[in-house]
């Protein structure tokens, strides 16, 4: 690896250790032109499918968006980072298992709420009556009395 510092082609590990969940190497580089130590980080690289959006165009997946999706839902509700995690860990494993190049919005929506219904009742009411866009108080009574059964 390039030396940040002095563009040195070739720099030397000092240190390797794999994160606690084992998806991340970081390794302590030490270049030996200029002596200065830096870190450098690797990670598997995936690809997530592309999502496919009502109006028909394609974004990339992005975690960022799906983790404020679940944070808007979850405002205020007991609900641990660590669950919040596990939750978008097991959607982004299930997007990779499909094995699919796109992916509709609406498929990426249905594995939120299945996710949030899991987790708690009233964040997955809060998500789904936005997601599913009730058009009366009828729909909105129906899904309701779901989550409460």
């Amino acid at each position: 690896m390039k030396c940040p510092f002095c563009s040195r082609p070739d720099t030397q590990v000092a240190e390797t250790r794999v994160s606690e969940d084992g998806t991340l190497v970081r390794r302590r580089r030490r270049c030996p032109s200029c002596e200065k130590r830096f870190t450098t980080y690797e990670r598997p690289e995936v690809h997530f499918p592309t999502i496919v959006k009502k109006d028909g165009r394609r974004v990339e997946y992005d975690r960022a968006k799906l983790l404020a999706s679940f944070q808007l839902a979850l405002r205020k509700r007991p609900v641990s980072t660590v669950q919040v995690d596990s939750a978008i860990e097991r959607i982004e494993e299930r997007l990779l298992h499909l094995g699919e190049r796109e992916l509709l919005s609406s498929s990426l929506g249905e594995l939120v709420m299945r996710e949030l219904q899991k987790l708690d009742k009233v964040a997955y009411v809060r998500f789904a009556s936005v997601y599913r866009s009730f058009q009366d108080v009828d729909e909105f009574r129906a899904l309701v009395d779901e989550v409460g059964d």
